[in-house]
């Protein structure tokens, strides 16, 4: 019983060493783009989320928007994540190319991520970076 009860709990402890949860951030005026990858061992699961207030007199007559998008993620190169999400009722997917620097992470959204946002939301982060909050 004693060596089941070690074997469980060094199970435990090990893959609890393997998770972490990281968070990328990008404000720009009163855009924000929140980005929070998790990891347990080989599994990857990423979210975004984007809040939207017009930034000056360009996007003064737009409305804000908020957007959400999440799932499982893969692993599709050195430092790069690939999240797809299925257009409900449909065979097509959103999907965010996400590559990761030694500070941050840069966005990239399929046009099709189109049906999760409007108006002047997007994951898309411009090719800047959002910034990783430690």
């Amino acid at each position: 019983m004693k060596k089941i009860l070690l074997a469980t709990l060094a199970l435990w402890v090990s893959s609890a060493a393997l998770a972490g949860t990281e968070h990328y951030v990008r404000r720009d005026g009163n855009h924000v783009q929140h980005l929070k990858i998790t990891r347990i061992g080989d599994d990857i699961n990423a979210s975004m989320d984007v809040d939207f207030e017009p930034n000056g007199p360009a996007e003064a007559d737009r409305k804000p928007c908020s957007a959400e998008v999440s799932g499982d993620a893969k692993s599709t190169g050195d430092n790069e994540i690939t999240l797809r999400r299925q257009i409900e009722g449909e065979a097509r997917h959103c999907s965010l190319k996400i590559t990761l620097g030694a500070e941050g992470a840069k966005v990239e959204q399929s046009p099709e991520c189109g049906y999760f946002v409007g108006g002047i939301c997007h994951f898309d982060s411009e090719g800047k970076e959002l910034i990783r909050v430690k």
